[in-house]
């Protein structure tokens, strides 16, 4: 009888290949903790996004991150720790106990993404519940204010109240902004 070993096996790391990670910062860190990365030789990525902002006296067109919180680093198994150790990191975001892995064609749709659509912006699912009044930012019903009556996904299902009858459209949430939030959120 012949007797066959087995050798475990195992799955061998290139600790020189680089991936896309999430740095989760502290907030309103994001843009500082990207200089202060960049200023370390690490390559990184935090998405902004142009915007104009009102005060009393002026307005002014500022920079904000596009994620909160949220910094890209491009770094190998030995790079990992010294992104860490800049002020103002917090630790890697992690999925299923391993640190989040983006791929690089989603970095890459992001910075093209930034590019073709200057309003670009996430929209939390949190903010928005139904019953909450918002005005739709783009397309047909552009300006338009609506009740919140379904939220379906990333679709809003609304109704417009003009003219003494209803119209009920279906709307991307990216397309919309709370207006006056329901009594929902008075908790």
């Amino acid at each position: 009888m012949e007797t066959q070993l087995r050798t475990p096996q195992f799955r061998m790391t290139n600790y020189h290949e680089k991936k896309w990670l999430v740095i989760y910062t502290k907030p309103r860190w994001e843009k500082k903790v990207d200089k202060l990365l960049k200023q370390n030789g690490i390559e990184c990525y935090c998405p902004v996004r142009d915007v104009v902002s009102q005060w009393s006296d002026r307005k002014k067109e500022i920079s904000v991150p596009l994620f909160s919180s949220y910094v890209f680093v491009h770094v190998d198994a030995y790079e990992q720790s010294r992104a860490l150790y800049v002020m103002g990191a917090l630790g890697f975001v992690y999925y299923m106990g391993k640190p989040a892995v983006v791929r690089d064609n989603v970095i890459d749709e992001i910075r093209t993404n930034l590019v073709r659509y200057k309003d670009m912006e996430i929209v939390s699912l949190n903010n928005l519940t139904v019953g909450d009044t918002v005005k739709i930012k783009d397309g047909a019903l552009v300006n338009q204010m609506g009740k919140v009556l379904q939220i379906q996904g990333k679709n809003v299902l609304m109704i417009f109240e003009t003219i003494n009858c209803a119209l009920v459209t279906r709307v991307s949430i990216q397309n919309l902004s709370v207006h006056n939030i329901s009594r929902n959120h008075e908790n």
